[in-house]
């Protein structure tokens, strides 16, 4: 019997590839094909059907990478066709490649609106349903010549990353241009052949299901005449009847399938080129929800509607229509599918109030879930946001790529860092590309981890990451298994009415506390430093312009800027993309992204100064305003405020080092530097404490090598340990006259140069890091050993910190050598603890080792600066680089918390003689727990103001905001600044009663004089 089932199996492949599907399209014609090669960038759709044509044959070659080239087709229907279904098929010249990944075009007719797009899985373009014959065929293509940068194995370093470094030779030739006949009985008889096929493959090999579709499958193809399959094609389809009615058991597993096409919004393709994709992907998904009426389409990403609704008016207008049909859904509630471990407190929030917005301003849809399919693991603040957005439900399938364990639940609830919970789900089919195969779907069925508390689970089906979603042959093969024996049952349906019955049968879900890790693509909080920076500075800067607009409209009628401050939090939102933050994509992407990160900050630099320029008042000839944007007060100066400058303190006292080197000392901490130019003691008189392990050196530069087994510029694999250099060599170490440290080194192709200071008045030791850097495959880590004996770190993130064990006990524990942290990680014994607190980095690692028998341990916490990966970027990251850091000796949570905000927000010194009251402050929270991370006016220009905090230490927190103007009505609010419930007031200040780490939006109302 195995023997009679591998010949009909291969029979039925061969008769499939070589007979069957060619005879989808048994007649065809050429057409007549022309050529305009833009020159440059894309052109507007008008210019570019009106631009002159050259003939052009199948088999031209065309497109240089990254042109673009449009084509008219040309022809008329055979009138011998008359009453038969006639479609174009075009091929581009394309590969088995995925689509995306490749060229790709969008077709036009001679009026200028589209019709669909072309990629490898999608080549046809219906011409009539039924022909009258003899009718003219006139259409025009717009071809995107994309390169093929990833064939997967292996990761080739390339230069068509970037059209800058590109050559300009064709990479394309133009294959089938034909017209043809669609034999639709076929059609639908290799739908149900390879429905057939692959449910036959995953059924058990004595199953006798499966052995009763062999059987029918010998029938079907017995009846098959191989000269005339069009003759014989309905006669083949009723041998399959039967088995194809027979319905599926009653506890066969449930799948909705939900139509989409996960496009990524920068990766192996700049920004520009999305705007296309997503045009040519709607186009297409518009087109089927015309055709097939029980599909469901679902689209993610604000930004890419908005990228339609601007650059193709047309397809958005049926976009539109589909969305109030209900059956074109948009979801998620961002403003892009955003990394979440990088993106800071404010700007994730924002993430969520332009995303939502947008889809309530447009549609007037409030969506509900949280689409991250693709994300590289997901902050431990998420589950909040979410609630506090409006939205209640959570999906993403990237967890499955983890590498050492095995996420234990597809079905729970996600508790979050203050404990807000969010029913979650990651589709167990382990792919946000479905394509509803026999494969695919058997997989869920295994996989599914919630068997006997749930029975269903859902299904991003079409083709993605490049665009393309579904296809009619997907649709085909749902119809077919929506109830078939052998098989999980298949429908399409809306992501919320799958949601609505998940929570229904399974409310009381398994519960995950804490952040999802991906344990896998650890280097992407290293990977292009210069796009990290560039997005902390933006939310800083963003944070800044807010604050400082916003107390300058109130004290001085400033004009608030709405809409410049809109746009630019757009632009940031925007390269928080997961593969633009986590520095994955071309080098084209991050060469504009250093270019656009430049642009923002000098604008937001311009709004802050006029800002700054009315606070400050008149200029004096020696008058300085020192101004603290920070939520802490500093150096005499109010937290969200500023006032004028004191006299300068004197700087830390430098003398020479026994042994060689430097002390310095400003009475709170003497730090030792050795000849090496290494911090060799950090001592806390206060404390009688020394924070460097004995033997050891801190601020230690260490250079691994960084050849990770796949996905170059996405992981570090935990083997790079296993080799390091010390960067101890020096060209020069000298004392500076402001009471530092200055070191140069010289490594490889690359140098250093560090100043080591002791500010004055103050318990950190900073540094201050320049590197010129011409690695490549090399890892740079500062690494700090400290003898202070944690079970576990804590690392700040959005709204909070979380801890992460500094042992490996278990191998969850262990598969965390490389994580994320924003401005600060901080550990400690009872009563003493240490901080490293930074102002553009995200990776950091964590060992501990044995100093002896009996002489306990030392905790090394190293910061992750650089990487020089070549893949997808051959040039990651050459060039100059500057850090800063500090090692804080002797520090709380909150003095982390702290200080870690003062290094990102560094005092800004203007002229003038004004005393800058805070517009609101904190009352009544003398340990410094609640913390200001957003002061601005309301969106809707009310001019009320809008304040948000949080709990920043876990604990429970009792405060008051104080204005300082008069205050009308106070209420809290949701993200949206939508009222929930009025607050508590007393005189100008609202009570506060926080839980651990509670992010609370409040509207403050001004009582303006008439």
């Amino acid at each position: 019997m195995h023997n009679d089932r591998s010949i009909t199996e291969a029979r039925l492949k061969r008769v499939l590839d070589e007979r069957i599907r060619p005879a989808v399209h048994p007649e065809s014609v050429p057409l007549d094909v022309s050529v305009w090669n833009a020159p440059g960038e894309p052109v507007p759709v008008a210019e570019g059907l009106a631009a002159p044509r050259t003939p052009v044959a199948a088999g031209a070659a065309w497109g240089p990478p990254w042109g673009t080239s449009w084509f008219t087709v040309a022809g008329s229907v055979p009138r011998e066709w008359a009453g038969r279904t006639v479609e174009a098929l075009l091929d581009l010249g394309f590969d088995d490649n995925m689509p995306g990944f490749q060229c790709e075009g969008l077709v036009y007719r001679p009026d200028g609106s589209p019709v669909k797009g072309l990629n490898p899985r999608n080549q046809w373009v219906r011409i009539s349903d039924r022909a009258r014959g003899g009718e003219p065929v006139l259409l025009h293509i717009e071809a995107s010549a994309n390169p093929v940068i990833l064939d997967y194995h292996p990761f080739v370093p390339t230069e068509l990353g970037d059209r800058a470094t590109a050559d300009d030779a064709p990479r394309y030739r133009l294959a089938r241009m034909d017209l043809a006949v669609l034999d639709r009985t076929v059609w639908e008889l290799v739908q149900d052949l390879e429905v057939l096929d692959g449910l036959m493959h995953e059924l058990p090999e004595d199953a006798p299901r499966r052995w009763e579709i062999l059987r029918a499958v010998e029938r079907s193809l017995d009846a098959v005449d191989l000269q005339d399959v069009g003759g014989t094609a309905a006669r083949a389809r009723e041998a399959l009847a039967g088995v194809l009615s027979s319905p599926a058991h009653a506890s066969a597993h449930r799948i909705s399938a939900v139509g989409h096409a996960h496009i990524d919004s920068a990766w192996l393709w700049p920004l520009r080129e999305t705007v296309r994709k997503v045009a040519r992907t709607t186009a297409n998904m518009t087109a089927l929800l015309e055709d097939e009426p029980e599909f469901v389409y679902a689209m993610s990403q604000a930004q890419q509607f908005a990228w339609v609704k601007e650059h193709r008016p047309e397809v958005y207008a049926r976009v539109k229509k589909a969305v109030a049909e209900g059956r074109f859904v948009p979801v998620g509630g961002m403003w892009v599918e955003s990394d979440t471990n990088m993106p800071g407190a404010e700007a994730l929030a924002r993430q969520f109030v332009h995303g939502k917005r947008f889809f309530l301003e447009e549609f007037g849809i409030e969506t509900e879930e949280v689409w991250l399919p693709d994300s590289f693991g997901y902050s431990a603040a998420l589950p909040q946001l979410v609630r506090l957005s409006g939205s209640k439900w959570f999906l993403t399938q990237k967890i499955s790529w983890s590498r050492t364990n095995k996420f234990p639940h597809h079905t729970f609830w996600w508790e979050g860092l203050d404990g807000t919970r969010v029913f979650t789900h990651f589709p167990p089919i382990d792919t946000y590309n479905a394509q509803l195969s026999g494969r695919e779907l058997a997989h869920a069925v295994r996989n599914f981890q919630e068997k006997g508390g749930a029975t269903r689970s859902l299904a991003p089906t079409g083709w993605g990451d490049g665009g393309g979603g579904t296809t009619r042959e997907m649709l085909a093969r749902a119809k077919r298994l929506a109830d078939l024996e052998g098989s999980a049952r298949v429908c399409f349906e809306k992501p919320s009415v799958f949601f609505e019955k998940a929570h229904a049968e399974y409310a009381d879900a398994p519960v995950w506390a804490g952040e999802l890790y991906l344990e896998l693509h650890r280097a992407t909080l290293t990977s292009q430093a210069r796009t990290k920076q560039g997005n902390r500075r933006s939310e800083h800067l963003l944070r800044e312009a807010e604050l400082w607009a916003a107390t300058a409209a109130v004290r001085a009628g400033f004009p608030y800027p709405y809409e410049q401050l809109d746009r630019l939090w757009k632009t940031v939102l925007l390269h928080q993309f997961h593969d633009i933050l986590p520095g994955t994509s071309i080098a084209w992407v991050h060469r504009e992204a250093a270019e656009t990160y430049a642009a923002v900050a000098q604008e937001l630099e311009g709004l802050i100064a006029d800002a700054l320029a009315v606070l400050a008042g008149e200029e004096t000839s020696d008058g300085t305003v020192v101004f603290n944007a920070a939520p802490h007060a500093r150096g005499g100066v109010a937290a969200l405020g500023a006032a004028p400058a004191g006299p300068a303190p004197a700087p830390a006292a430098v003398r020479p080092r026994e042994g060689g080197g430097f002390v310095l000392d400003n009475g709170l901490l003497r730090v030792g530097i050795d000849g090496r130019g290494l911090v060799v003691s950090v001592y806390d008189p206060a404390a009688d404490r020394e924070a460097i392990a004995p033997g050891a050196a801190a601020n230690l530069l260490q250079l691994h090598q960084d050849f990770p087994n796949m996905w170059d510029a996405w992981d570090v694999d935990h083997f790079y340990r296993n080799t390091v250099t010390d960067l101890t060599a020096t060209e020069s170490l000298r004392a500076g006259d402001d009471g530092s440290v200055h070191v140069v080194r010289v490594f490889g192709n690359s140098r250093v140069e560090q100043r080591i200071g002791l500010p004055a008045g103050a318990r950190r030791v900073e540094v201050e890091t320049e590197v010129d850097w011409h690695e490549t495959e090399r890892f740079l880590k500062a690494a700090f050993p400290l003898d202070v004996h944690a079970e576990r770190i804590a690392a700040e993130t959005q709204f909070g910190h979380l801890y992460r064990p500094t042992h490996t006990n278990t191998s969850w524990d262990a598969a965390k050598f490389e994580a994320c942290a924003h401005r600060f990680v901080h550990l400690e014994e009872p009563g003493w603890g240490v901080a490293l607190v930074n102002d553009s980095t995200y990776g950091y690692d964590v060992s501990r080792t044995a100093r002896g028998a009996g002489t306990g341990t030392t905790t090394t916490v190293r910061l992750s600066l650089l990487r020089a990966p070549r893949f997808p970027d051959p040039r990651t990251d050459q060039g100059v680089h500057r850090f800063r850091y500090a090692l804080v000796p002797g520090a709380s949570v909150a003095d982390a918390v702290r200080e870690g905000y003062a290094i990102n927000l560094p005092e800004r010194r203007v002229p003038g003689a004004d005393e800058v009251p805070p517009l609101v402050r904190v009352e009544g929270d003398g340990r410094g727990v609640v913390a200001v991370s957003a002061v601005k006016l309301a969106d809707d220009g009310s001019g009320d103001v809008v304040v948000r905090l949080y709990e920043s230490l876990g604990g429970r927190a009792r405060a008051r905001l104080a204005a300082d103007f008069p205050l009308g009505a106070v209420t809290y609010c949701d993200l949206l600044e939508r009222p929930t419930e009025p607050a508590e007031t007393v005189g100008e200040a609202v009570r506060l009663a926080l839980r651990p780490f509670e992010i609370v939006t409040l509207r403050l109302a001004r009582n303006v004089a008439p």
